[in-house]
């Protein structure tokens, strides 16, 4: 995890037995939910998050727009498997 201007940027690195794990995160007064899972190995591509949904919607890239708006926020990454 790295926070860069307001966004938390996932670069989660898992070994292969794991399914994946979850992570409560607070910015400042707002709690961000996040599960990351690990597809199978045979659903193809090169090894990197392949997906991040935040509150149902799918962003682009890697990283998490965080908001101080004191809500709680679901965020699902899924990764490749490399």
């Amino acid at each position: 995890l790295r926070l860069d201007a307001g966004k938390l940027h996932l670069a989660p690195c898992l070994p292969a037995e794991w399914a994946g794990f979850k992570i409560h995160y607070r910015y400042r007064k707002t709690m961000y939910y996040i599960a990351v899972s690990q597809m199978p190995a045979d659903a193809g591509g090169k090894g990197g998050v392949a997906s991040v949904v935040l509150d149902g919607v799918e962003q682009h890239g890697d990283a998490i727009p965080l908001v101080d708006d004191r809500q709680e926020h679901r965020v699902e990454v899924r990764l490749r498997s490399t």
